[in-house]
């Protein structure tokens, strides 16, 4: 098994045509991915990620959670934390900015999730029926 970077997976995912160097790497990073035959891709570069295709390429969040879903799908690819970044993904779409929905759904199986974010995400999280609650320090 190999674990890949966010690069990796952007050069994968994104078409950069106005870097010549993203032109020499993607069909480097294409081979990786598809003709490797197993594949890890840590939480951290998950959400590396979004960050890039947000911040950089401009890719809107449905077509982020688009990425996501495909990289899931792919046999030989194990995500690590699927199940946290499955619903991190599912939140995202539902308005949740997706740093905050990975750190969520990562605390399952917690008391609850302490934030000072209350406009972004405590307000957010108290009409979504999940565990634990999103709550503001006392």
């Amino acid at each position: 098994m190999i674990a890949v970077d966010t690069n990796v997976l952007a050069r994968f995912y994104c078409d950069d045509p106005d870097d010549p160097e993203a032109a020499r790497q993607r069909p480097r990073a294409r081979r990786v991915l598809l003709e490797s035959p197993a594949i890890l891709v840590p939480i951290t570069v998950v959400l590396e990620l979004e960050w890039v295709m947000r911040g950089f390429y401009g890719v809107p969040p449905e077509a982020f959670c688009t990425v996501i879903e495909h990289l899931l799908g792919m046999p030989h690819v194990t995500v690590e934390r699927w199940d946290a970044v499955k619903d991190a993904v599912d939140l995202h779409r539902d308005g949740f900015d997706f740093a905050d929905a990975l750190h969520w759904a990562s605390s399952a199986g917690c008391e609850r999730f302490v934030t000072f974010d209350d406009r972004r995400l405590a307000r957010k999280a108290r009409r979504v029926e999940r565990s634990p609650p999103v709550t503001l320090p006392d």
